[in-house]
């Protein structure tokens, strides 16, 4: 398996949190590899999927760097001397796997170098682990703020309605520009008839990779808030598993 950062992307609720927390939990069961799950999301969905409370995010982080600008206890040029300690903490491990969460910024601030050193950080984190897997923000706002530069490979979700395939696109064409991958693949959730996956690949120039079966399991585990790390084998599973074997994942 070669070194990987992967973005799920895609509209809201077509199932991304789903998909990333079966990433986290075929990637956990792979102990050779060292891999690194992002909630980049600032809802917070995959950390309840994975049931992981995170003792710092990384707003925490950026909040704790700019009072000590304010406070005058550091500068802008030893900024970086602090960050590799606060996002340590920020890291939360599960075995093999490392689990980041981007937390809900309160507010965006003007501390331009502060949010520069974050986002150099987070790539030379990534650099520290065999895959990384992003849970991307809804929409196509993190693309177009060029937080995935260094993403190899955007996964787009959607499920089977047309606003959910044409934001998919719109995601791919905005992306096509952004990051330096050119790995782009349509994977297409809670399906019910396998009929509408052909009418989709006849109706749209993304690849699609697959399909996920609409699945009572992912249901009942999401339904009573069980860990994603607990998910038996089931249809969804596997049809996710065989998409990130697909892209080269897993």
């Amino acid at each position: 398996m070669r070194d990987m950062i992967l973005a799920v992307c895609g509209k809201g609720g077509v199932g991304k949190t789903t998909v990333t927390a079966v990433a986290a939990r075929e990637l956990c069961r792979l102990k050779s590899t060292k891999a690194l799950v992002v909630d980049a999301d600032p809802g917070g969905g995959l950390e309840m999927a994975l049931s992981i409370k995170p003792n710092k995010t990384l707003n925490d982080v950026r909040k704790e760097l700019i009072e000590e600008v304010k406070e005058g206890k550091r500068d802008e040029r030893d900024l970086a001397v602090s960050l590799d300690y606060l996002l340590a903490e920020a890291l939360t491990e599960v075995g093999n796997l490392a689990f980041l969460s981007i937390g809900r910024p309160e507010d965006e601030g003007c501390y331009c170098k502060v949010n520069v050193l974050l986002k150099d950080a987070i790539a030379g984190l990534a650099g520290r682990f065999d895959v990384t897997v992003i849970d991307a923000e809804a929409g196509i706002e993190q693309v177009n703020r060029r937080v995935m530069g260094e993403v190899d490979y955007v996964l787009l979700v959607s499920d089977t309605s047309t606003k959910g395939i044409r934001v998919g696109e719109t995601i791919k064409q905005v992306a096509d520009r952004m990051v330096k991958g050119e790995g782009a693949g349509l994977l297409i959730n809670r399906v019910l008839d396998e009929r509408a996956v052909d009418l989709i690949k006849a109706s749209t120039f993304l690849e699609v990779i697959g399909w996920i079966p609409e699945d009572d399991t992912i249901r009942r585990f999401d339904e009573e808030d069980k860990s994603f790390f607990d998910l038996p084998d089931c249809p969804a599973v596997v049809s996710i598993r065989n998409a990130f074997e697909k892209v080269g994942l897993v």
